[in-house]
């Protein structure tokens, strides 16, 4: 594609905006305590600016700081005080070419960092009582980690606002965007969503005043209109100034309906809004539910929304919502928004639009939906991303040319040996690969099964490998005869974890198989030696068939096939209830089986970030998974599995075949054997340490740069 629509310029009120691409508004944490913007967060958007975004919003500027404020490292606007760091900022964005925009926010209810620390409330009406079960699925630091943040000093007071408490928030929300324009920003965001102070006079379910500012539709807009009037007149027509709004409140029982939110777009434009950016919150009553809105899962979940909006407004409107660069072009072209924000992606990649305009889009390095980004904000830490360890580091990790280039040989060819190979050929030095295995991405292959997202992933790392000129050798065995043969400067290992099995009676029964077992058989590496040990002579035919047919190539084939023929029967076991038992789940309640799953832990998940982990979990009670915690398995029989629970009673669970998914570490064992050898040898992912796909990437990464 050519991406013409997204890429071409456009006019967003008086900005001329470079592309339709623009970075959406997300809370990072990346400010220092005092809300100042110093060189973490500076860096950070400049790194977007200089990937070629046509406009930056800045999330969650907090206009009272550090009141109304949801989280610690939160930029505050609210002061002269913070002008240096504001002003440098949008300095280093313009020099990029790219506009910077601030959205305002005060965070009434759910001001977090208020509730911390005994400051009111303030809200337009007493809140409705409030029942949720999101911190059910946290283990019991993550739960440390939050209360400790979040405790209050005193007990906080909730301030029902006054008609002087309105102009006061006015005020604030006025000041701050003329702050915005005096630091040399280009515009502002007016944040009235998500369930903010705006949102809240808003929200006919929130907002129970009898005053001129609830009841009528127009009433619980006037603050709204007020804020905006006071915001142009201060700043004036050539400032950005526009609005986020909720298309819906969903399982919000009169909440906010797509119908009211066109009619707030409307009083917008006509008090001057220069557009409309189309979001949507959720009640959440549960954890899944935060994926539904504001952070949705859905692919172009909120676009449908947006384009309603659009019909009702003439102003441009900012669609928003995981949507693909293919979708957005397709979106904008049809006429459904005029403008796309993306969150993810950009953390993802800030190159994102650079690489769609020199037609390289596989190059994109993509979101793969972990949340490991947004659940650091659930326990109070700076935000990071899984597939993107520069995001929040820009000024400490920067790929720059080796003084010295050398020879590098790393061994393995899974995430952490891919990326390590990137970055080493992208630094000059001469990079060689060996993979024991036939295919290049290791376990990653086979992650790609269970969560197809990381399918993406692997895509990217194999197209950036192959554009570079990297000497990769599959079927390959890393030997000390082999490093004296190619005499690198340095070897990089990355053999991945030793999955040693429990030591539990029965474990080595033919119908228990370790989850290293089942990805070695579905994919073909060294597939044989299981399928002798395991395998029926038919069944040994059905997986050389799909080998023939080259299934175990191609993600998209295998699972087809899986779904076809699987060594396992129709009840399965997993012991283990970390990531790997619980995706595996996943994949195995898709392909029909019944699934229970026993960890022996306190904890469901602990590995998977918190708000994936939601999703997970709730998935799998969807499909009506038994999962077990605190299940001390004693024992494994032909067709029952035994096990105790926390207090002791014994249990058992009839079963056709059994997966464990357990006893996974670091393996030392390759990279001292290597060392032998004299070279410096560095180990890189889950050989070193367990960290799965965030772990192998950022030890790749802190590697390759320190060389």
């Amino acid at each position: 594609m050519t991406y013409s629509h997204l890429l071409g310029p456009a006019r967003l009120g008086s900005l001329e905006l470079r592309n339709r691409i623009i970075m959406a508004p997300m809370g990072s944490n990346f400010a220092e305590s005092d809300g100042s913007c110093g060189e973490r967060i500076q860096a950070y958007y400049e790194a977007r600016a200089a990937g070629g975004a046509g406009l930056l919003i800045m999330g969650v500027c907090s206009i009272a700081y550090p009141a109304g404020t949801a989280e610690p490292y939160q930029v505050g606007i609210s002061d002269d005080k913070y002008l240096p760091g504001l002003t440098r900022l949008a300095e280093r964005v313009h020099k990029h070419g790219a506009k910077i925009a601030a959205q305002l926010q005060h965070a009434g209810k759910t001001a977090t960092r208020d509730l911390a620390e005994g400051r009111e409330l303030w809200v337009p009406s007493m809140p409705p009582r409030f029942k949720t079960d999101m911190m059910a699925s946290l283990t019991p630091e993550e739960i440390g980690s939050f209360i400790s943040a979040s405790k209050p000093k005193t007990s906080p007071g909730i301030r029902i606002m006054a008609k002087p408490d309105i102009e006061q928030m006015i005020e604030w929300f006025a000041s701050a965007a003329e702050r915005a324009q005096k630091a040399g920003f280009d515009g502002v965001e007016i944040h009235a969503a998500h369930s903010y102070i705006i949102a809240g006079f808003l929200s006919a379910y929130y907002n129970k005043r009898d005053d001129e500012y609830g009841g009528s539709l127009e009433n619980r807009a006037r603050l709204m209109l007020e804020v905006l009037h006071e915001t142009r007149r201060r700043t004036g027509k050539d400032f950005g100034v526009w609005l986020r709004l909720d298309a819906y409140e969903l399982h919000t029982e009169g909440g906010i309906t797509l119908e009211e939110c066109k009619a707030f777009a409307s009083m917008a434009e006509a008090a001057g809004a220069d557009a409309v950016s189309i979001s949507a919150y959720a009640a959440t009553t549960n954890g899944v539910a935060f994926t539904e809105a504001p952070l949705v899962q859905k692919p172009a979940g909120f676009l449908d929304w947006a384009a309603e909006v659009k019909q009702a407004v003439s102003i441009p409107v900012i669609a928003v919502g995981r949507l693909s660069p293919d979708a957005a072009d397709k979106a904008i072209a049809e006429g459904q928004c005029d403008f796309v924000a993306m969150a993810r992606k950009l953390l993802a990649d800030p190159e994102l639009p650079n690489k769609l305009a020199r037609d390289d889009a596989a190059a994109i390095r993509p979101c793969i939906y972990c949340y490991v980004c947004v659940s650091q904000i659930f326990v109070n830490e700076r935000v990071k991303c899984a597939v993107n360890p520069f995001t929040g580091h820009e000024s400490q990790r920067v790929i720059t040319p080796a003084e010295k280039p050398q020879h590098i040989l790393i061994v393995g060819a899974g995430p952490a040996g891919l990326e390590a190979a990137r970055l080493g050929s992208l630094r000059g030095h001469r990079v060689t690969v060996v993979e024991r295995s036939g295919r290049l991405g290791g376990t990653l292959f086979f992650a790609a099964l269970a969560y197809p997202e990381n399918g993406a992933l692997l895509d990217n790392l194999i197209h950036q490998v192959k554009q570079l000129p990297i000497d990769i050798k599959l079927g390959t065995a890393a030997t000390p005869e082999l490093i004296a043969q190619l005499n690198p400067d340095h070897v990089l290992v990355a053999n991945g974890a030793k999955r040693a099995a429990p030591d539990i009676p029965g474990a080595t029964a033919k119908h228990v198989w370790s989850g290293d077992e089942l990805r070695r058989l579905m994919t073909g590496d060294r597939a044989d030696e299981i399928a002798k040990a395991k395998l029926s002579l038919g069944q040994r035919a059905l997986m050389k068939a799909g080998s023939l047919t080259g299934a175990n190539n191609s993600t998209d084939a295998l699972k087809q096939l899986s779904k076809l023929w699987m060594p396992l029967g129709k009840k399965v076991v997993i012991v283990g209830g970390g990531l790997v038992g619980l995706e595996l789940a996943e994949f195995l309640v898709e392909r029909g089986r019944q699934v229970t799953v026993l960890e022996p832990s306190e904890s469901l998940g602990r590995e998977l970030s918190i708000v994936r982990r939601w999703r997970v979990l709730d998935n799998l009670t969807q499909h009506q998974v038994a999962m077990h915690k605190q299940a001390e398995v004693t024992h494994i029989d032909s067709d029952r599995v035994c096990y105790q629970d926390a207090e002791g009673q014994a249990h058992e669970v009839m079963m056709d075949s059994v997966v464990l998914a357990l006893g996974a570490g670091p393996d030392h064992s390759l990279s001292e054997q290597l060392a032998a050898c004299g070279k410096p040898v560095h180990r890189l992912g889950d050989c070193d340490e367990l960290g799965y796909i965030e772990g192998a990437i950022r030890s790749a990464t802190e590697t390759v740069l320190s060389l």
